[in-house]
């Protein structure tokens, strides 16, 4: 199955050497196994590709403590597989962690702790963009695209941010301590992330089937520009009021 898995998603555009960044619904793509879709991930992208997914734990309980060895990942089935198979490492933020393999992988995760917002310029989500990677939405529409959020900090509009919090952090090699961070907020505001499909052609949102599911393939740096442009002129595009 991962062999075909593997042609579909090379089919759809994903290639050797790519970074790409998964979210994932894992029900949509009709297979048994998840191993089967990371292996057909990284046999798409080779080596020298990096494989990402959010482990953003938002939910975490209690909410200020977060270790990142151990705290499970909120998004879904398949990121929190990636988070546990052996060779997985992680970027260390609170709340908008993101779990890779491949090649650079340091080079991409190691810098998020300096940032003191969710997905700051130093965050594998505004690498991503950087490196010119690909953004990978594997049957769940394309709502819930967390690198939006990198853009959004680009921008900075008014429903962006929260308030600050400290949270006691534990890191790979088990050390604590403290660190102060800017939330996000959105109080009040519904994302509509989708609407990217409006600002890109064909060349910059592919679509296609993986396994069942309707998938799409984005590319991250076109995706940034002409997202910063139409925020600068409509803070609110891609957002909604929430109806009270």
């Amino acid at each position: 199955m991962s062999n075909l898995l593997t042609h579909q998603l090379s089919t759809l555009g994903l290639r050797s050497g790519d970074v790409v960044m998964v979210h994932a619904s894992f029900k949509s793509l009709g297979v048994s196994d998840p191993e089967e879709v990371v292996s057909g991930l990284l046999d798409a992208i080779g080596p020298q590709g990096i494989l990402m997914m959010p482990a953003l734990s938002y939910r975490q309980e209690p909410a200020e403590f977060h270790d990142n060895r151990f705290t499970p990942s909120c998004v879904g089935f398949l990121p929190e597989y990636f988070r546990t198979r052996p060779g997985t490492r992680r970027s260390l933020h609170p709340t908008h962690s993101v779990c890779a393999v491949g090649g650079d992988v340091a080079g991409i995760l190691d810098s998020h702790f300096a940032d003191r917002t969710p997905c700051g310029r130093n965050s594998p989500f505004n690498l991503l963009i950087e490196r010119k990677g690909k953004i990978l939405m594997l049957g769940c529409g394309l709502k819930p695209n967390t690198t939006m959020h990198a853009i959004e900090e680009h921008v900075e509009p008014p429903y962006l941010y929260g308030p600050e919090r400290e949270y006691t952090l534990t890191d790979e090699s088990g050390k604590v301590f403290q660190k102060t961070y800017i939330t996000h907020g959105f109080a009040g505001y519904i994302q509509r992330y989708d609407r990217v499909e409006g600002l890109l052609d064909k060349a910059h949102l592919r679509t296609g089937r993986v396994g069942n599911a309707l998938c799409h393939l984005i590319d991250a740096e076109p995706l940034c520009r002409r997202s910063v442009r139409k925020m600068q002129e409509n803070p609110f595009f891609f957002v909604d009021a929430e109806v009270v």
